[in-house]
This record gives C-alpha cells, structure tokens and sequence, in this order.
C-alpha cells in the first residue's frame, strides 16, 4: 500500500500546496573584518564577492565605501567618525551603491551626502533614489546652451554672461568674495522657476551657517536644497558630497526643472581626496595628487548640460568655485578646472582691496558660451563696454606714468573710470535685466558722463528708483526699439537731472 494512503486527504492536501509555494531563501551574507585602520580608511579583509564603490556597513552602524579591490584585501573609505572602528570589527556587505533621494521634500533643507538632515527640522519626505555617480549624458541628449542664466550681478551679466546648462568656474584666492558672489546668485533665482542646491565641502561650520542664515534672511532657502560636509567631516563623506549634490540636481532635471549647483569648493574636494588616495596606498603624481584627479572632477562637472527637448528640456547648471593661491591660475587644481569649464570668473585680490566690489576681473574671465547666452536687449547695449573697458585698463596703466594725454585718451579713460564705477554693486542688491538695460543704455549714450565719480552710485540708485517707479514693462528678450530706446533715455535724463531724486 502506499505510504500516502495512511495520511488524511486533507493533510496530504495542504502539504502538497506548502511544497508548490516553497522557494528556498538561505539569507546569507559574506562577512569580513577589519585587518588596519588608518584615519578615515580600513582595510577589511573576507569580502571578496565586494564591487567597486559598493557600500559596506561595519558594526556599530558605520558605513564605508569600497574603493580598492586587492585579491584579499579592500580599502574602504569611512562615511562617517571612525571612533567606533578598530581592528577586528565586524564588516559586511550590503551589495548596493550609494543612492540619495530627491524631490520637493528637500528644498529648504539642510542635509549631509548620505541624507541624513542636519538642521534638526525632523525627517525628510523622500521621493525616489538615485545612485550618487551616474554616467553624463550623452551627446545626442544635449542641446546647444541658449537660455540666459540671469544672475543680477552687472559686471557678469554684461561682460561674462552664462547660460542655462553651462559650467562657469569661480576662482581667486582665499577672502575675495567667491562665496559671496554664488550666494548672490542663488539669491537672484528667485521667482525664475529654479532649483538651487549649495553644496558646501570642507568649509567651516561657521561660513556654512553663515550662508544658510543669509539664504533664509533673504528668501533664497525656499528653492534651495543645502548639502554639506564641514572641515570637520571624515574625508570619505568630503569625497562624496559634490556627487550627491549632483544626482539630487539630476532628479529635479528628469522632472523638467532646471537647477543650479553651487560646488564651494573643489580645492578642498580634492585636498579630501588625495588624503583619501595617499592612505590607500595609490601612487601620488604631481603635487601628490593621484593620477585620475582630473577624472576625479571631470566626470562630476560632465553631468552639467542642457538636456534636449527630447529629454525634457531642462538644465543643470554648475558653478565650481576653486581657490588660488598668490594669484597663482597655473597651479594643478585650477589649470585641471579650467580646461574642464566652460569659462571662468576670476577674482582679483588687487581690485578687492581697492574696494572694487565684487572684485571681478574682467580682463582674466571669459565665457566661452558669451553672447549666445546673454539677454539680448543686454547685449544690444553692452557689447561694446567689455572692449572700452578693456582699452581703458590697458591706458590707465601708462596715465600713472605721468605721461601728457592728447584729449581723446583722456576721454577714453574718463569713461572707463565710470564704467568701473558703475560694476561697482553691494551684496544682496542684485538688478533686474530691465534695470540693467537700463543702466547701460545711458552709460553708451554718454548720460554719466557729467557726473563726478564720487556720485555715480547715487546717481546710478537714481535711475534704478526712477525705472521702478515707472513700472514700465521691457521684454529684454527682444532688441531694442528706436522707440523704447527713446522712452528709456528720456526718463534717464529726467531723473538724472533732479537734485531732489532719492
């Protein structure tokens, strides 16, 4: 008889369901430990199935990031304190990259590279997740860079325009208004449909705060996400800070918003990574840096592009901000940049304690997009000024001489010396396209060229209350009519005329 006939039907039943719904799951998981710990690096050992930046966990909580791969040992860089790591501590796999999420939860927020909040405002509302290194678009997903990126800032705007989709590097040494100058930026963005995110790396927690305060102050901190990791972060999460701002960026993107990414700075990205790089035993080549430094950030400032229409249309636009020394544009880091960039605004200490503020240098920046990307109303007037302005530093050189000046150098030089006046702008006071229209157009036509140097911002502040008094509309899209041009000059010579204007 069989061995079936002496069961119940209804258990031989049940059983038969259970062994048709059975699917084996052993849960294993390979498990290392840590072999030597050197300052923000363990080398694990046991884990050999590891990939490349795949992201362990240790015991206690701590995560790492796998970026060597010997046969029998792994370099793993910390995410977070080591104090809780040492010799012997357990280590396992997750078999996951490093992802964030995204979405409108964020703006407003304050975060670390990994997501965890910093400004102690509770959790966060997630919306989907990205791994933090992504390939670039490819090229038939871009589209040429066309759209203006106002930033309110007249001496930019005018001379060294930057369009929607660019990488537009800020450079000068250390105190010369860098991070001012971004800041003022993102805070031109409001009401302009943009997404911005500043990803501080390696700055004090004392200058992080400091824009945080004014971005809230001013009213930039309602689109803009803040991703941070302080001088006093472990090198690993300094490493993967830009990346994570950069795949937060791209999420926005993929929605059709544009977005602008504020990276503050890389020297210190790369200082963080060639610590990182000399503990994990890579050969150092010029200055000690690595060998893939410029891959380093090349492949972050690559994924910055003006999608196609086909790809949604949307923009990421990156300002890098990178330090120098002595003035010193030929060093590794900020050569490497440059030549990644798609032009850079330079800051000169020299102008800065001239009390030339922002201290940009108009003859040592260039935007390699230029006038494709510039308002067009604006380029109208202002195409000549970057060349009058350029004659002007090149003759005032040889008046400190001394040197008899027949009346049409002297000109040339009154001129300039308005110019340079007129860039002149305070922080948090960034101008409309229309003001600044405005502004050049009276500057071409010779209307402050009466005016003595030492009231030129009075009189500039004039014009500018005037035109938003008259609230009169300008769609600086389009050139310059004979009419509107007659209107704006007009109103200018009035309102430069009264004494009693404010």
């Amino acid at each position: 008889m069989p061995p079936d006939s002496f069961l119940p039907e209804a258990l031989l039943e049940s059983w038969r369901q259970r062994l048709e719904n059975w699917h084996p799951h052993l849960g294993l998981q390979e498990n290392g430990m840590v072999m030597a710990l050197e300052k923000s690096v363990a080398h694990v050992s046991g884990l050999r199935g590891t990939g490349s930046e795949e992201v362990l966990t240790f015991a206690g909580g701590c995560l790492g990031l796998a970026l060597n791969l010997d046969e029998d040992i792994i370099g793993a860089v910390l995410l977070d304190e080591d104090s809780a790591v040492r010799s012997g501590t357990s280590v396992r796999r997750t078999g996951q990259r490093l992802t964030i999420g995204s979405g409108d939860g964020l703006l407003g927020r304050v975060i670390d590279a990994v997501g965890r909040p910093l400004d102690g405002d509770g959790p966060i509302d997630w919306h989907g997740s990205r791994p933090i290194e992504m390939p670039a678009p490819a090229m038939m997903q871009r589209a040429e860079v066309s759209r203006p990126l106002q930033t309110g800032i007249k001496v930019i705007d005018a001379m060294i325009p930057i369009g929607r989709g660019q990488r537009q590097l800020i450079l000068g040494d250390r105190q010369t208004g860098k991070t001012a100058l971004a800041v003022d930026i993102i805070l031109h963005q409001k009401d302009q449909g943009m997404v911005c995110i500043y990803c501080a790396i390696g700055q004090r927690v004392a200058s992080i705060a400091k824009v945080i305060t004014d971005l809230q102050e001013w009213g930039g901190m309602a689109y803009t996400v803040v991703v941070a990791a302080s001088s006093a972060a472990a090198p690993g999460l300094q490493y993967i800070t830009p990346y994570a701002a950069t795949a937060i960026a791209e999420q926005f993107v993929a929605l059709g918003r544009d977005v602008l990414v504020v990276y503050d700075d890389l020297t210190a990205h790369a200082e963080a990574y060639r610590e990182l790089s000399l503990l994990l035993r890579r050969p150092p080549g010029r200055e000690a840096y690595p060998g893939d430094i410029f891959y380093l950030h090349s492949r972050l400032l690559e994924r910055a592009a003006q999608m196609s229409a086909q790809a949604g249309g949307a923009a990421l636009t990156a300002l890098p901000i990178v330090e120098t020394e002595a003035e010193d544009l030929s060093a590794y880091i900020p050569t490497n940049l440059i030549s990644i960039t798609d032009g850079q605004v330079y800051l000169s200490p020299r102008l800065f304690r001239l009390g030339t503020l922002p201290a940009v240098d108009v003859g040592m920046s260039v935007s390699r997009v230029g006038g494709k990307a510039q308002v067009v109303a604006l380029r109208d007037v202002a195409k000549a000024m970057r060349l009058a302005y350029a004659q002007f530093q090149e003759l005032e050189g040889f008046a400190r001489l001394g040197a008899r000046l027949d009346p049409a150098t002297q000109a040339v030089l009154d001129r300039g010396r308005r110019v340079r006046e007129l860039l002149k702008q305070n922080q948090y006071h960034t101008l409309s396209g229309a003001e600044q229209v405005l502004l050049n157009l009276a500057l071409a036509e010779g209307l402050f060229d009466a005016v003595p140097l030492n009231q030129m911002a009075s009189k500039e502040a004039q014009l500018v209350a005037a035109w938003r008094a008259a609230q009169q509309p300008l769609d600086t899209s389009q050139p310059l009519s004979e009419e509107i041009r007659r209107k704006f000059l007009e109103m200018a010579r009035a309102a430069l005329a009264d004494p009693h204007a404010q």
